[in-house]
């Protein structure tokens, strides 16, 4: 409930602020700090305890590029290099993996031309597994995509920098088999909240 009620207070921010000057060029970039709260549920078929197979928390650097085709519009690529996780069973570290989740958006921006600008987006997320260390049978599907919300603001220091407050529920699931036969999914399905800065060309 309380990650709801933020969205839900980015989306309000806006009515509080007034007109500042035209941004001047199409493209952005920001960098954030993201927390990155994991899910976890595993949907079992039954080898092992529901819930039992779990992925790390941790903090993450972020970069994205966006691209504004009108004042509202833009579509917003996120970056990061790949990141480790841990993975543990029924709370006992079995191995690590490091994933590399590129994002990409499509985003409306309520009212482009106000110091507080909020914002929600839309799109498809595509996950790589790498450097995958698990018991011997042990393996994880390595590809995967889904689906991404995000909803955030900008707050304009002046027509180039600005500050960023921003929420994404991403969508990352992947199968869990031993040995060829599937034991589960492993729902991540992360929640990422991040606070950084933006330019504006």
């Amino acid at each position: 409930m309380k990650k709801v009620s933020l969205v839900a207070a980015l989306l309000v921010l806006g009515t509080v602020a007034g007109p500042v000057l035209a941004q001047q060029s199409p493209w952005q970039v920001r960098a954030r700090a993201v927390q990155m709260d994991t899910e976890n549920n595993f949907d079992t078929t039954g080898a092992l305890p529901a819930d039992s197979v779990r992925v790390s928390n941790k903090t993450i650097p972020e970069v994205d590029i966006s691209y504004f085709f009108t004042p509202n519009w833009a579509a917003e690529l996120i970056l990061t290099y790949p990141q480790k996780h841990d993975v543990t069973l029924s709370g006992t570290k079995i191995g690590t993996f490091k994933h590399l989740p590129p994002t990409l958006l499509l985003q409306y921006h309520f009212m482009p031309e106000a110091q507080f600008s909020p914002y929600v987006g839309a799109g498809v997320n595509y996950t790589r597994l790498s450097s995958v260390d698990l018991p011997a049978g042990l393996s994880l599907e390595r590809d995967s995509f889904g689906f991404a919300l995000q909803a955030g603001v900008d707050y304009k220091l002046d027509k180039n920098w600005s500050l960023n407050l921003d929420v994404k529920k991403v969508q990352i699931r992947r199968d869990l088999d031993s040995n060829g036969t599937k034991l589960g999914t492993v729902k991540v399905d992360p929640w990422l909240v991040g606070v950084g800065v933006g330019y504006r060309f």
